[in-house]
């Protein structure tokens, strides 16, 4: 399968259209959180089936406990921040922390050109910030801590998930897994929010959220992972703040200063370098897999 890296911008994509249909209703937004976790969640567990069970371990159950834990500090860097700052130190600082676990953990030194583009990508999420204008409260500097803490929750899952896919669990089951158990733990965070009631309209966000932005996205971003390195994943995931961006601009009526337009081009460029295999890397991958597998290429 050599779509991986498009199987995770598309998962990219879907994450990015979560806070635009979430400040479509007026739900309270830890509510819209964990149940777009619990719906997410169960039907991640359900596509996954009893595979679910086999590849239920430590790793994936520390996994699901990140999920939950990411979201509750998502919202508490946001609440401190604002949202464009909340979000791109979180998702910013994903990459880093997912190429320093992987490096840690597997031994897998990340390579000059992941670096560069990585930072690059970056510095194109940081000015969507200043061209936004982005005003932060006084609890900065908490919640800048809160969002830090935040992206190496999702750099552990990401990686936890990334580990057992490579280990040969089927990606429908690891995601069930490690979600399944997010959705469990997030259950009363939803109760005592007041996930009840809600109107039509709200209804089909959340259903959105749930179907959409989570269970077919983390859908597609296991299928990734089968065959794109972790830390060139959670760059490519970057495409998230600049699908969100120009989502504002289109749907909210936002408006995107010089500074952020040269953002967004910088970050859609270094996605690009990311997710163009090295020739001798993809080389050295195309000669493993039909030998490891036992299958046809093209399958």
């Amino acid at each position: 399968m050599r779509n991986g890296p498009l199987a995770v911008v598309a998962a990219a994509v879907l994450w990015g259209t979560a806070g635009t249909a979430g400040l479509l209703v007026s739900a309270d937004s830890i509510a819209l959180a964990a149940a777009r976790l619990v719906i997410g969640g169960a039907a991640l567990a359900l596509l996954g089936g009893v595979a679910v069970r086999r590849v239920a371990g430590p790793g994936l159950l520390l996994g699901a406990v990140a999920v939950a834990a990411y979201q509750l500090c998502f919202f508490a860097a946001v609440a401190r921040t604002g949202v464009a700052i909340g979000t791109v130190v979180a998702i910013g600082s994903g990459p880093v922390f997912t190429g320093l676990l992987s490096w840690l953990l597997e031994r897998r030194r990340p390579s000059r050109r992941w670096t560069a583009a990585t930072a690059a990508a970056i510095s194109g999420c940081a000015a969507l910030i200043v061209g936004g204008g982005a005003e932060a409260g006084g609890q900065v500097v908490s919640g800048v801590l809160f969002a830090l803490l935040g992206g190496l929750l999702y750099a552990f899952y990401a990686v936890m998930a990334a580990r057992a896919i490579g280990r040969g669990g089927e990606s429908n089951a690891v995601m069930g897994a490690m979600f399944g158990g997010a959705a469990v733990i997030m259950l009363p965070v939803l109760v005592v929010n007041g996930g009840v009631g809600w109107q039509p309209r709200e209804l089909l966000a959340v259903l959105y959220l749930g179907l959409g932005s989570t269970a077919l996205s983390y859908f597609l971003y296991g299928r990734g992972l089968r065959t794109t390195p972790v830390s060139t994943a959670a760059t490519l995931a970057l495409a998230e703040p600049a699908v969100a961006a120009l989502l504002g601009v289109v749907v909210l009526g936002e408006r995107l200063a010089p500074v952020s337009v040269g953002g967004l081009v910088l970050l859609a460029l270094s996605l690009v370098v990311v997710a163009v295999p090295e020739r001798r890397a993809q080389a050295a991958a195309e000669a493993r897999v039909p030998a490891a597998a036992g299958v046809p290429e093209g399958r």
